[in-house]
């Protein structure tokens, strides 16, 4: 059995979850990746991110996580990668700093954006946008699974090429 299978195997285990789910893109599965159990699991979250290290491409300056999964994973992520980290916010909070991008400053850097499950990608291109007015240079993102549900297209007609660790079809494979 190969690494790859393996931790595929470990996922589905974990997190998938079946009955009717109503996903953030307004779609209906009956099919859910739970992400918050592979997140709430410190050797499996460890295992992820050492295989996502590898997917950051060259010249990445600052690891960007979105909220509220991304950030698990983000954090993991950055203990692999040596890299400063920032946590991004759905939107900018009204009080205190109400800052937008917490952590590592994103002006005139070159930002990967760290999402733990993909699906339209619309959470990505929503904080990409943010980003990028912020003066940050977002060009890449990966992801812990692309559920290969139009994601990875919607994000390439934003300039974004995503790199996912798992997809769909690698979950599926592994239950056989």
């Amino acid at each position: 059995m190969t690494d790859s299978i393996d931790l595929a195997r470990q996922v589905r285990t974990v997190s998938r979850l079946t009955g009717e789910f109503t996903l953030r893109s307004g779609r209906t599965a009956t099919e859910y990746f739970d992400k918050y159990q592979f997140e709430a699991d410190p050797v499996l979250l460890d295992k992820l991110a050492e295989r996502l290290a590898v997917l950051i491409p060259e010249g990445t300056e600052v690891l960007a996580g979105l909220e509220m999964g991304g950030i698990a994973v983000v954090t993991a992520l950055a203990r692999h990668a040596g890299l400063p980290t920032a946590f991004i916010r759905k939107q900018a909070k009204q009080y205190g700093t109400a800052r937008l991008a917490e952590g590592a400053e994103v002006a005139g850097r070159r930002v990967l954006i760290v999402e733990d499950v993909v699906t339209s990608g619309g959470q990505v291109v929503l904080s990409t946008n943010d980003l990028r007015k912020l003066g940050a240079h977002v060009d890449h993102a990966v992801c812990v699974i692309d559920r290969q549900e139009g994601g990875a297209q919607a994000l390439a007609t934003e300039g974004i090429t995503l790199r996912a660790l798992l997809t769909r079809a690698d979950l599926d494979a592994a239950a056989s």
